[in-house]
């Protein structure tokens, strides 16, 4: 790959990338388009630098160059793609911290949190050249041997969210890559920045058309989910959206891996120990403002401790921190765009409206020209209410009381989402019996939100379709192909 970093006249992928100036990377070329538009920072409202606004031309022309890289790209030997997604790995961590406040300018999370976040993308980057596809003999003969393998599908799109636009971005790029595949990126036009700068930084490690981001509007997903070109799409975003997504991709009967929204249940048994239970449930309620999909949303808490245990959650939830990502022990930053921030904003309207009991009542800074809202804590709404059975993807949280633990599998199942969910018990033959009866694409026990890049992640229901990550991931990339090989004529 050092010859790819020659010919493009570069130094070496650790020299220092512009962070002021934001282009598409087309073809390892850095262009702009006659339309550009700016992102917003959340905490301040204050605009962020032009970015460009592709239009179908862009898109056709990069479709054709990636289509074009595939052909020597997939015939490279996997050694080879894993050796530059390591290269990759390397060229983010030389300037993580850039990449961090970038980060916290466009997408609002604490510092803290941008820094797990670039970590886990490096981590992510590193460890995908661990998973192998291997060939398999289903069969051998005197006369023949039968292979099942997988072949990579072509051209991918990876449509990223705005919530954690690094992380899942390369969680895209990386299989996709790793397999033979080359990738188009569509970040966000909530967050295109960093994914922007990704790109850029892949033009020093990949050959021309591998890799390639391209800035746009609403209308970019569309072209990319109709295009006759590209084979896959890999879309993480909303249920409402996802569902366009498959129906445009039937068209072409391109291959569609979906993970979309969630409303992850959490029970919490009678025996726990709540001073050790209490922030590490807290957290994971209230992390990246509520604004991730794995997080917790329904809290189901054992009626002998309901009281003790919601009094204790509102003493450390009120201990956490609200305010810029830039400021020292911030947890929960702004909502990261306005049309997010009025639907927050709606749903704490709807408290006083349905008769809602708070526990913690949380508050809207109207002062702050930023998107701040603080935690709120339901206490025990109606099981039907929209606080229980919608996601916010908002800092707030309801509460509710169980007594049978049939009743409560029934409750937390009792769902259209079936992302995530969690038990949490001292008694651990009894927190795994319950686990499995658990309708979601993850379950675990005494924790919530583990993710790592070997272990397959993705949701049920309508939370999504197939699955991202680990082997099963890599498979997603492919097709799967049977070799019937006569050994004579």
């Amino acid at each position: 790959m050092a010859s790819n970093r020659e010919s493009n006249g570069l130094d070496g992928y650790h020299s220092k990338l512009d962070f002021t100036t934001f282009r598409n990377v087309i073809n390892n070329k850095l262009t702009s388009t006659a339309e550009t538009r700016h992102g917003i920072n959340p905490a301040t409202a204050e605009p962020l630098p032009e970015v460009p606004v592709s239009v179908q031309k862009d898109l056709d022309n990069a479709v054709a160059c990636a289509r074009k890289a595939f052909e020597s790209w997939s015939k490279t030997t996997e050694e080879e793609r894993g050796k530059a997604l390591l290269s990759f790995a390397d060229a983010i961590e030389s300037q993580q911290d850039e990449f961090e406040r970038l980060l916290v300018q466009e997408q609002g999370k604490p510092l803290s949190t941008a820094h797990v976040e670039l970590t886990m993308a490096i981590q992510w980057l590193r460890s995908f050249p661990k998973l192998h596809l291997t060939e398999e003999i289903l069969e051998e003969t005197e006369d023949r041997v039968i292979i099942s393998r997988y072949t990579p599908l072509g051209v991918a799109g990876g449509i990223v969210p705005w919530n954690w636009p690094v992380l899942l971005a390369v969680g895209k790029i990386g299989p996709a890559l790793y397999t033979g595949n080359t990738i188009i990126i569509k970040p966000s036009p909530y967050t295109p920045y960093c994914d922007l700068k990704l790109g850029e930084l892949g033009t020093r490690i990949f050959p021309p058309g591998v890799l390639q981001v391209l800035s746009g509007g609403d209308d970019l997903g569309p072209m990319l989910t109709e295009h006759p070109n590209i084979d896959k799409i890999s879309f993480t975003g909303s249920s409402v959206t996802g569902k366009k997504v498959m129906e445009s991709c039937s068209k072409t009967l391109k291959r569609v891996t979906l993970e979309l929204g969630g409303n992850d249940p959490a029970i919490i048994c009678e025996d726990v120990n709540i001073e050790k239970a209490i922030p590490k449930v807290a957290t994971l309620a209230f992390l990246n403002s509520g604004q991730i999909c794995m997080l917790i949303k329904r809290l189901y808490v054992h009626g002998a401790i309901y009281d003790q245990f919601r009094d204790a959650l509102v003493a450390f939830s009120k201990t956490i921190k609200t305010g810029d990502g830039f400021e020292p022990d911030v947890l929960v930053g702004p909502i990261q765009n306005s049309m997010q921030y009025e639907k927050v904003k709606a749903m704490y309207s709807q408290i006083k409206e349905e008769g809602w009991t708070c526990a913690l009542g949380g508050s809207i800074q109207e002062f702050s020209k930023g998107y701040f809202i603080e935690p709120a804590i339901i206490d025990n709404p109606p099981e039907h209410s929209k606080i229980v059975t919608d996601e916010p993807f908002g800092p707030i949280i309801p509460i509710l009381k169980w007594w049978d633990e049939d009743d409560v599998i029934a409750r937390a199942n009792d769902s259209k989402m079936g992302l995530g969910a969690s038990v949490w018990s001292a008694d651990i033959e009894r927190a795994h019996r319950m686990a499995r009866q658990l309708e979601a694409g993850s379950v675990w026990v005494n924790s919530h939100f583990d993710v790592a890049p070997g272990v397959p992640f993705g949701g049920h229901k309508w939370s999504g379709m197939g699955m991202e990550w680990g082997v099963v991931g890599l498979k997603a990339y492919c097709n799967p192909q049977t070799l019937w090989l006569r050994k004579s004529e």
